[in-house]
């Protein structure tokens, strides 16, 4: 079986104690819904701040203003017979304006969660590792 790499952008997104999370429209391998944190792939010319950037807007159907690197997480996943070395790079946002609601099609539901409630229910690891990366440092700013 060939393999693959795959680079992505994302953000965790903060505002009064709570994070922004999405339920997206793809699903996990075992047909259960996610629950995840905003990301995506970077297009030509975006730098991975900018991907993340978009990605949160198109996502979550909010503004948000990245504020520091929180890290990367890596993975492999299997796609059409192919593994796929995944990383992603992801970004501490700061909220500015936007509804939820106003997500993309790429997304079921988008919708604010207590940072501690979301450091648990994410579904996957790594992203309740940036998840707790991004109250360690919204504690320390306070």
């Amino acid at each position: 079986m060939s393999s693959e790499r795959e680079v992505s952008a994302g953000g965790v997104v903060v505002r009064d104690g709570e994070v922004l999370v999405i339920v997206p429209t793809r699903r996990a391998a075992d047909g259960s819904l996610v629950l995840g944190l905003p990301k995506g792939h970077i297009d030509a010319g975006e730098t991975m701040e900018q991907a993340a950037t978009r990605e949160v807007r198109e996502e979550t159907g909010v503004t948000a203003e990245p504020v520091a690197e929180l890290g990367e997480t890596r993975y492999w996943y299997t796609h059409k017979g192919r593994r796929v070395r995944k990383a992603v790079l992801f970004f501490l946002f700061r909220y500015i304006d936007g509804d939820p609601a106003d997500h993309d099609e790429e997304v079921i539901e988008a919708r604010w969660m207590g940072i501690e409630e979301a450091q648990g229910a994410l579904s996957y690891p790594g992203e309740r590792e940036m998840v707790g990366r991004a109250l360690a440092i919204s504690v320390k700013d306070r």
